[in-house]
């Protein structure tokens, strides 16, 4: 049955209309006050971070602190280096809905994989340590678009005039315990 547009309405609603995701590696150097002999441990941790639109992507930016664990003078004393390292990680986006309103547009990124280390070894002079950490992000942009739905001039539909049947009775949610919801539903 062909529709005409009297029978059609256009709605504007709020709806994901891009999508991203990026998984990096990268390396820092850091510079402890003592030239460390080993590596005892590394951590990222601290981490915080922004998402905002640039051009055909996502930009998320942030900081975190790197915490070097070494041992240094032949192994005898040990301390810990910090440093805060700030990045931008650009995220295209795999999908996006050239017909969405940029006037409305909202971003958000999520971090699918925390900036974490992987490895940490002192450099080949000495006097430095070279941290590799691994991160991941997937990234949404929220804008307003429009969708067209039809209208039925009586009121209903033959197909939507019928009565279904779930098999629910009533009542038969009064013994659900209400802590094993799932919110994230």
């Amino acid at each position: 049955m062909a529709l005409s547009h009297k029978n059609r309405r256009e709605i504007i609603t709020k709806a994901i209309c891009g999508k991203g995701r990026r998984f990096s590696t990268v390396t820092h150097t850091v510079t402890p006050p003592n030239n460390p002999t080993s590596i005892l441990g590394a951590w990222i941790i601290n981490h915080q971070y922004e998402a905002v639109a640039a051009g055909d992507g996502i930009e998320v930016i942030g900081t975190y602190d790197i915490n070097i664990w070494y041992s240094y003078d032949k192994n005898s004393q040990t301390d810990v280096a910090k440093e805060t390292v700030s990045y931008v990680e650009n995220v295209p986006l795999s999908y996006l809905d050239p017909k969405h309103r940029a006037s409305t547009v909202e971003v958000s990124a999520e971090a699918t994989q925390e900036p974490s280390c992987v490895e940490a070894s002192v450099s080949s002079g000495g006097g430095s340590v070279m941290i590799r950490v691994e991160r991941e992000f997937a990234v949404e942009l929220v804008a307003e678009t429009k969708i067209v739905v039809e209208v039925f001039p009586n009121g209903s539909s033959e197909d939507f005039d019928k009565d279904f049947d779930f098999g629910a009775e009533e009542g038969d949610y009064e013994e659900l315990d209400p802590d094993l919801i799932d919110d994230e539903l």
